[in-house]
């Protein structure tokens, strides 16, 4: 049994290990070979792409809680094809030390600061720049092309009531099919200059796309996007028609952060067992159910501002609040912790911020915290470790059943839509942070139950609070409400 378990673990080590390396191999082929170069202009960090045809140049930014890497299929499918390029951090993202700021409500507030950013990249990047963005990013870049002199925008998933029949001129739009609202804006301003006019024709200089098969984020690695992006800049551009080299690197990343998860799997094998914490009973179980529902009421009230991030300080309470709780019930009903296998901490954190964290961060989106963001990430472990360690003790580690696992997290994300419903304006960016949680129980928390099932259930709840805490925190903008 013993020979056979330890064949199994060497096959998934080794298959683990080569997708991986097929993985990584696959995704530096699409590197563009050109010039890199990081930069600064005032604050914001910027990469350039410097390529010898010298096209562009074009400036990318990407939209909310992106960063650059988050744009890199688009950046080094625009350098491969011969377009120089400026990608950037906006104001509160990735490496970016400065908070956005202003009133996010008015366009002279937030919007405006952002959009005299971007004119100071446009500046950098050289006369008439190109403009690609992404969401939110798309209004900023329509705001900017009436300031300072621009040349033809690409707009994916775009948003901006800044677009009139006369401006911008030359404007590509192209949404996710599985973005409808999106979908009929870019209608909608082809439809401004010509109400008859349908997706796919150029209308003046403008066209509407729709990508297939995307939504709001594939449609940064679709290759439709890619090749669509590379024509109607070569069409500005006067370059003859061609079929453009494409950055298809969406499936390769997904495989390899896959193949980093499933790696997981034998290496917790090798763990030293330690106790299991003991079984939860029903009562006990459904005060901390009750708990999850109920802790908005006990915390939206309080108001911190302490964190220059969106909505972080409550959700440092709201973590905080229902782990300790649920932590005390587990405990009154004397289920045995068990022991803290320290070593199983110590691995699963480091797997999950130093190996699947840098891969996230190489092709992904930033990963990385800057000294803006220390204390963020401490006040956030603050709440997301007991959070978590109650969550990995009533779930048992994976072992309770999964009617028990499915009921008590959905109660937890029940509490944060209560928590919007209670303070929609102050809260609302829950909304955005949710889906984020729901991606890292199923990612984090099946590498979670997999140790469990060696060093116990505390362990791995430890670590994953540290990596929630980690992820939530490098991730959403930094924000404070004035200037």
């Amino acid at each position: 049994m013993n020979d056979k378990a330890s064949t199994i673990r060497f096959a998934v080590l080794a298959l683990g290990l080569l997708l991986a390396a097929l993985s990584l191999w696959q995704i530096e082929s699409k590197r563009p070979d050109v010039e890199v170069e990081n930069a600064w202009v005032g604050q914001t960090p910027v990469t350039r792409y410097i390529t010898p045809e010298g096209r562009g140049p074009v400036v990318v930014a990407h939209g909310f809680a992106g960063s650059r890497p988050l744009m890199n299929a688009l950046s080094w499918t625009l350098a491969a094809n011969g377009y120089d390029v400026a990608s950037y951090d906006l104001e509160g993202h990735g490496l970016n030390p400065v908070p956005m700021s202003g009133d996010v409500t008015d366009i002279g507030g937030t919007t405006r600061l952002l959009t005299e950013e971007l004119v100071r990249v446009m500046e950098f990047a050289g006369p008439e720049p190109a403009l690609l963005g992404h969401s939110m990013a798309t209004d900023i870049l329509v705001r900017a092309a009436a300031e300072r002199p621009a040349g033809p925008i690409v707009a994916l998933s775009a948003f901006s009531e800044a677009v009139t029949a006369d401006h911008p001129e030359d404007l590509l739009l192209i949404a996710g099919e599985w973005e409808a609202r999106l979908i009929d804006f870019g209608r909608d301003a082809i439809q401004q200059i010509d109400p008859k006019a349908i997706e796919g024709e150029i209308v003046g200089s403008r066209m509407a796309l729709v990508a297939p098969r995307v939504e709001h984020v594939g449609i940064l690695y679709s290759p439709y996007t890619l090749r669509e992006s590379v024509l109607w800049l070569d069409r500005a551009h006067g370059v003859p028609e061609r079929e453009p080299a494409l950055a298809t690197i969406g499936y390769w990343v997904l495989l390899l952060l896959g193949a980093l998860m499933v790696l997981w799997w034998p290496i917790s094998r090798l763990m030293p067992e330690a106790p299991q914490s003991g079984e939860v009973p029903r009562k006990a179980f459904w005060w901390c159910t009750g708990i999850a529902l109920i802790t908005p009421m006990a915390v939206f009230w309080v108001e911190l501002q302490l964190l220059p991030v969106l909505v972080a300080d409550y959700l440092a309470m709201h973590l905080g609040f229902a782990g300790l709780l649920q932590l005390y019930v587990i405990g009154y009903f004397r289920v045995p912790f068990g022991r803290i296998a320290w070593a199983g901490v110590a691995a699963l954190t480091l797997w999950g911020i130093a190996v699947f964290g840098l891969a996230i961060n190489a092709y992904a989106a930033n990963f990385l915290p800057n000294a803006e963001r220390a204390l963020i990430l401490a006040a956030l472990a603050l709440g997301a470790v007991p959070f978590m360690a109650a969550d990995a003790l009533v779930t048992e580690g994976g072992r309770a059943p999964l009617w028990r696992r499915i009921t008590y997290r959905a109660a937890f994300f029940a509490s944060l839509a209560f928590a919007i419903v209670l303070d929609f304006e102050g809260l609302f960016f829950l909304a955005l942070i949710a889906p984020v949680i729901l991606l890292f129980f199923l990612i984090f928390g099946l590498m979670g139950r997999w140790t469990a099932t060696r060093t116990g259930a505390l362990a791995p709840g430890i670590a994953l609070g540290v990596i929630l805490a980690w992820s939530l925190g490098v991730t959403f903008p930094l924000f404070q409400a004035t200037i």
